[in-house]
C-alpha cells in the first residue's frame, strides 16, 4: 500500500536553505565575538588595570561629569523633540497626498547618508553668526552655533530618522475603520487622536525615542562643528575621550569609554524590551 505523501508545509520545514543549527549558531558567535565582543572586551580589560580610587577619580571629576550632563541632556532633548516633530512628519508622509512627497520622504533618510562631518559643518554655516539663519537669530539673542543650543540642534537632525521610520509603519498598519467608527459615535478628533491613535503608536513613539537617544549619546562628528567645544560648557563625552587619547591617558579615556558602553548597554535593553512589549502588544490586539 502506498504511503501518504507527506504535506507539503512538512517538506518546506524540513528544507533549509542555510546550513544547520550548529554551524550557523557557530558562525554567528564567531563573527559577534570577533567584530563586536573582543573590541569592547578590551575597553573592560583596560581598566580593570586600574584601581577603584584611580576609576572613580578618572569618571567623576568636575569636567568630565559636566560634559555627562550636556552629553545626556542634550540627547535627552533632541530625543524629546524628534518624538514630537518626527511624529508629526510620519503623520504627514502616511495619511495624506501632495506633490513631492516622495522627495520629501526620501530626505528624511539625509542624516542616514550624510557624513557626520559634513553635517557638522553645514550646520555651523547654517547657524553662525553670519550664516543663513544665524544673522536673524543673534540680534534677537539666539545663538546657536558654538553653544549647547547648537548641540541638541546637531543631535535632533541626526536622530529624526529613527522616530520617523519607527512610527511611520505602524501608522500604516493602524486600523481607519476605528477612527471612523470613534467618529460616527460623536467622538472629537481630540478624543479619537487620544484613546485611538495614541494607544496604537505610543509603543513606536517610545522604541523611537530610545533610539534617537541611544544615537545621539554617541555622536561626535556633527557636534564638535558646532558645539564650540568648550570645557565645562560645550564639550560633549566623546569628544572628551578623544582628548584624553591625544594626551596619551589610555586609562582615563577607557574609564569614561566604560561607562559610555554601560549606559549604551542599558538603553539597548530598553529597546529591546520595548519591542517585545510591542509584540506582545500587536498580538494582544489581533487576538
Amino acid at each position: 500500500m502506498a504511503t501518504a505523501a507527506a504535506p507539503p508545509s512538512s517538506r518546506a520545514s524540513a528544507f533549509r536553505v542555510m546550513p544547520g543549527f550548529n554551524l550557523s549558531l557557530g558562525f554567528t558567535v564567531f563573527y559577534l565575538s570577533l567584530i563586536v565582543l573582543l573590541p569592547l572586551s578590551a575597553v573592560f580589560l583596560k581598566t580593570f588595570g586600574m584601581t577603584w580610587e584611580a576609576f572613580w577619580s578618572a569618571v567623576s571629576s568636575e569636567r568630565v561629569v559636566a560634559s555627562y550632563k550636556l552629553t545626556f541632556g542634550a540627547a535627552f532633548i533632541g530625543a524629546v523633540l524628534n518624538v514630537i516633530f518626527g511624529g508629526i512628519v510620519a503623520w504627514v508622509l502616511v495619511r495624506y497626498e501632495f506633490a513631492g512627497k516622495k522627495i520629501i520622504d526620501a530626505l528624511v533618510d539625509l542624516p542616514f547618508a550624510l557624513p557626520t562631518a559634513v553635517a557638522g559643518i553645514a550646520l555651523t554655516a547654517l547657524y553662525s553668526s553670519n550664516g543663513w539663519l544665524g544673522r536673524y537669530l543673534e540680534p534677537l539673542g539666539i545663538k546657536v552655533a558654538f553653544t549647547p543650543l547648537g548641540i541638541i540642534v546637531a543631535l535632533t537632525f541626526i536622530g529624526l530618522p529613527f522616530v520617523v521610520r519607527t512610527v511611520q509603519p505602524v501608522l500604516q498598519d493602524a486600523e481607519r475603520e476605528l477612527e471612523e467608527a470613534a467618529a460616527s459615535l460623536g467622538a472629537s478628533r481630540w478624543q479619537t487622536f487620544v484613546r485611538i491613535i495614541m494607544p496604537t503608536i505610543l509603543p513606536a513613539l517610545l522604541t523611537g525615542f530610545a533610539l534617537a537617544f541611544a544615537r545621539a549619546t554617541g555622536e561626535y562628528g556633527s557636534v564638535i562643528f558646532i558645539a564650540g567645544n568648550m570645557p565645562m560648557v560645550s564639550e560633549i563625552t566623546p569628544l572628551l575621550i578623544i582628548t584624553k587619547l591625544e594626551q596619551y591617558d589610555y586609562a582615563g579615556a577607557t574609564a569614561i569609554a566604560v561607562v559610555m558602553l554601560t549606559a549604551s548597554f542599558a538603553l539597548l535593553l530598553t529597546i529591546n524590551l520595548l519591542q517585545a512589549w510591542t509584540r506582545k502588544r500587536g498580538q494582544a490586539e489581533r487576538i
